[in-house]
């Protein structure tokens, strides 16, 4: 099954979404919120990777190559990656990726640009 641009721009959203409940969530243990938002994260990257090139450039703020590499890093390197780069990019990095993928999504996804 394909998936359309905005349909992996939606992914990207929701994920940011889910990954913003789960941090902010104090009752949750640590270690599942860790495995969650790390799953979530591999979403991301997987959605990022196949978005074209000539509409992530329109958000130049956002490192994409970096993001779309997200997925490969927490799959095959799951060794290296440690709570707090974890958690650190879901407090951090994610809101601004939410962001401009909402961006995109409204000013080229929905005028049928892209």
């Amino acid at each position: 099954m394909t998936r359309g641009t905005g349909e992996r721009l939606d992914d990207v959203i929701r994920a940011c979404g889910v990954i913003g409940e789960y941090v902010s969530d104090d009752a949750l243990p640590e270690h599942l919120v860790y495995d969650a938002v790390r799953m979530r994260l591999v979403e991301i990257g997987e959605a990022v990777r196949m978005l074209p090139g000539e509409l992530t450039r329109t958000e130049p703020s956002i490192p994409w190559g970096k993001v779309s590499l997200l997925a490969e890093r927490l799959t095959r390197r799951y060794f290296d990656t440690t709570p707090t780069v974890v958690f650190g990019t879901a407090r951090t990095d994610v809101p601004h990726l939410c962001a401009a993928a909402r961006r995109l999504r409204v000013a080229h996804v929905d005028d049928g640009t892209i």
